[in-house]
Parts: C-alpha cells; sequence; structure tokens
C-alpha cells in the first residue's frame, strides 16, 4: 500500500519561514503522513530546514528530496547525517542526487560526464563513514579520496545504517539505485508506466548485481497536483509545469514509451521560442492526466484514491513552477486538507 508525504514547504522570511515549516510538518504528521520532505537549490539548503523538522515534530520521518551528492564532501554528508539521525531519534532519509551535467559543473565545480559513477562510489564512502566509529576508512577512488584516522573515539550512530535513497531517470543511474541504494526517487515525470516499465527493469538488473531483490529497493514518486476551482485553470498550472521539463532531452526514452515524441519537439519548439501559450498548448491531456493530478480541490481525496499502486511512497507537491508563493501555500494547504480526507478514509 502506497504511503503519502509532502514538502515541508515555509512561507515568510527569517525564523518565521522555518516556524512555518514545522508547522506544515506538524499537521502531516498528525494526519498521518509517513514523511516530510525537504529540498534544496542554488539559494537553499536541505540540512538546515531538516534539523529545524527533526526538532519540531516527533514521528514522522524527514527526507531530502534532494540534496545535491557533489554539494558537499563524503566526510561533511556523514557527520551531518549523523547530527541530523541523532536529532530526529533516527528518522532521517538521505535523498541524494547530482542534479544535470550542466548544474554538476556550473554549480558545484565538478566534472558531470559521469553522474551515476560518482553517485556510485559517493554511496559506498558514505556507508564506510557511517562505521568510522569501528576504525579508520581509507579510499581511494575515481572521485574521492579520503583518509581518516580518529584521534578520539567516534561515538558509534544511533542506528547501524541509514537509508540512503538516490534520484534517477535513466538506465545507468536507476541501475545505480538497484545495486546500491535503500530507496529511488522517482523524477515528478515519472509515470506509472514508465515505473512499470523502464524503471522496474533497470532496478532489477542492479539488484541481480549485488545479489538481492528489486523489492528491497523503496520506489519513490513525486507527484505534482494543481488544484483549483476552475479546472481549466489546474490544467493549465500542469500542463506549464510538465513543459518546463520536456524540454528536456533527459526524458526522451519517458516520452517515447508513451508516443509523446512528436508532441515533445512542439513543447520543445515553443519553450525555445520563449512562447508560453503555445508551450501549455502543445502539453496534451493524457499528459496531464498521466504524470499529474490536476482538478478541484474537493475532488483531490478521490483522485488519490484512484492511484495505480506502483509506488511504494508518493511524495504529493504543488507544480514547481509558475506559481506564486500564495498560490503555491494554497495549493499545499489543498493537498493536506484532501490527504487527510483520503488517509481518514482508507484507515476506515
Amino acid at each position: 500500500m502506497t504511503t503519502f508525504g509532502v514538502n515541508a514547504f515555509g512561507t515568510g522570511r527569517g525564523p518565521a519561514r522555518f516556524t512555518s515549516m514545522v508547522d506544515t510538518a506538524k499537521r502531516a504528521e498528525g494526519i498521518g503522513c509517513s514523511a516530510v520532505w525537504v529540498s534544496e537549490l542554488y539559494s537553499r539548503s536541505a540540512t538546515v530546514p531538516m534539523a529545524a523538522l527533526a526538532a519540531g515534530t516527533t514521528s514522522i520521518a524527514i527526507g531530502s528530496n534532494i540534496a545535491y551528492g557533489v554539494g558537499r564532501s563524503p566526510l561533511i554528508w556523514a557527520a551531518e547525517a549523523r547530527d541530523l539521525d541523532e536529532l530526529s531519534g533516527g528518522r532521517m532519509i538521505l535523498g541524494l542526487g547530482n542534479g544535470t551535467a550542466k548544474m554538476m559543473e556550473a554549480w558545484h565545480g565538478v566534472d558531470g560526464s559521469a553522474p551515476a559513477a560518482r553517485m556510485a562510489e559517493l554511496l559506498t564512502v558514505l556507508k564506510k563513514l557511517w562505521r568510522l566509529h569501528e576504525g579508520p576508512v581509507d579510499h581511494d577512488g575515481r572521485f574521492y579520496h579520503v583518509h581518516v584516522s580518529p584521534t578520539a573515539d567516534v561515538p558509534e550512530p544511533i542506528r547501524s545504517e541509514i537509508p540512503m535513497w538516490i534520484a534517477g531517470v535513466n538506465p545507468v543511474m536507476l541501475r545505480t539505485a538497484g545495486e546500491l541504494a535503500d530507496g529511488l526517487v522517482g523524477h515528478p515525470m515519472y509515470t506509472a508506466e514508465y515505473v512499470r516499465g523502464p524503471v522496474a527493469e533497470q532496478l532489477a538488473v542492479g539488484a541481480d548485481k549485488a545479489g538481492r531483490s528489486a523489492s528491497d529497493v523503496t520506489v519513490m514518486g513525486i507527484r505534482m497536483c494543481a488544484l483549483d476551482d476552475d479546472v481549466d485553470v489546474a490544467r493549465g498550472q500542469a500542463a506549464f509545469a510538465i513543459g518546463q521539463y520536456a524540454a528536456s532531452k533527459v526524458y526522451d526514452k519517458l516520452f517515447e514509451l508513451h508516443g509523446w515524441s512528436a508532441d515533445q519537439v512542439r513543447i520543445r519548439d515553443a519553450a525555445r521560442s520563449r512562447d508560453t501559450e503555445a508551450l501549455v498548448a502543445a502539453v496534451t491531456d493524457d499528459m496531464i492526466d498521466a504524470i499529474t493530478i490536476a482538478c478541484r480541490p474537493d475532488e483531490f481525496a478521490d483522485r488519490l484514491a484512484a492511484l495505480p499502486d506502483d509506488f511504494d511512497h508518493l511524495d504529493l507537491i504543488a507544480p514547481p513552477w509558475g506559481l506564486t508563493g500564495e498560490q503555491t501555500a494554497r495549493t499545499n494547504d489543498h493537498i493536506l486538507t484532501g490527504l487527510s480526507d483520503h488517509l481518514r478514509k482508507r484507515s476506515t
């Protein structure tokens, strides 16, 4: 049965933003969500809000969706993860991704040519550093060189392992998740068909290499939810968000799987021309229905009940493109209200 999570969206500036994020997490915890998620970008970190959420909640899992694996050294990642897991009482999920090759190079100053190989090595080093209390860690690899000999006792982590989930869309990263990760953080563009097909196939290849079952890997989806009393407005918001992603070649295989390649070309042409109206018009109804939930707020609980059970966990988010802060806050409120109704009905 699919479990659900939401993003800890914050409003306001200064301390008020963190207070509002904690309030969202408490509300999610109260209605029965299994996790609350935070992200990071070029102007916001994931780990600082996670600390606030860990201190302000008691039972809900707290995950990064996603944090940049290349943004910190393995040593600092391991140290921050230990602290966050201790602060939360063992509720942290470390969700990591690399972003695009351009982001890796322009934002983080690292070579973007082999993101899956880099992620695989990072996971390997993090697992070694998590056991630093057992003795020195020495690692010399393609991307990371770590030699740590503790000069004092290292406290044992409160958990013998920490869940490490990685983001992936294309085959090599999916196989890496199957081989080395505890979970796969799916992309907002994931459809149920893509999960049943390419995702399941590549996870199984990676898992077989590691001598384990693909079912050992939690598959998380991210579903964009456009909610407005005017359904046409909601569908327009969903279409705009899909169009921002569809212009990238990263999602070519997904569009090909669904027979949407010609439509993707039209979306791409509109994006190049910066023709927003044409971009939205090029996104088909099939895309909106397969990738997002777009409806009135009072229909949302029923839409959740009708979702195919292809994800182990589903993170429900407002469309990340095109909404004002006020619209995002209102959408997130609708998400929590509808999700509360759905979870209550499901438990009776």
